[in-house]
């Protein structure tokens, strides 16, 4: 199984970038558009932006970490050595608490493009065209547990090179 360390800062900066852009986002949205970034960089690039660990809910992959930072759980203000997060998640919804300049130096050029491109995505699209979008394969196999990165991996010759190559290496990769 391929795991990674998971990327709170990276996490954190994304989502205060969308709730600074999109004060009021769907949390449905903002998850999926997390989905969707790590999934086209993994395919991309070989490693995730996250590295979060997936589970397949009934209305598509929620990234935990991303999910519970979202939500503002103190375990996760300090592992980042914050007070509190600049957004409230209000129903389902990220408000902007307060205006903060947005930090995305964590974030690289390559994380940046595929964060926006799965934001612009998610945003575009109604609950029920997400929730289908993110029932493939990787959705599927997972059986409404954990999802495996193995799953998300696109089709391709070298696909099982990949895989093990990540399976020896993604729990020591810095994301």
């Amino acid at each position: 199984m391929i795991r990674f360390k998971f990327a709170p800062d990276k996490a954190y900066a994304a989502l205060h970038m969308m709730v600074d852009a999109h004060s009021g986002i769907d949390l449905h949205a903002a998850l999926k558009a997390c989905y969707f970034a790590d999934k086209t960089h993994l395919n991309a690039h070989y490693r995730p932006i996250f590295g979060a660990t997936y589970r397949a809910m009934r209305f598509g992959p929620v990234p935990l970490e991303i999910y519970e930072m979202a939500k503002g759980e103190s375990l996760w203000l300090a592992e980042l050595e914050v007070d509190g997060v600049p957004w409230s998640l209000e129903g389902y919804r990220l408000q902007r608490r307060v205006a903060q300049q947005v930090d995305t130096s964590p974030l690289s050029p390559s994380n940046l493009e595929h964060l926006r491109a799965g934001l612009d995505l998610s945003l575009s699209m109604s609950f029920t065209e997400r929730t289908a979008a993110t029932h493939g394969a990787d959705w599927q196999a997972a059986e409404l547990g954990l999802m495996q990165y193995e799953d998300m991996l696109e089709e391709r010759p070298e696909k099982s090179e990949i895989i093990a190559s990540l399976r020896e290496k993604a729990r020591f990769m810095r994301l």
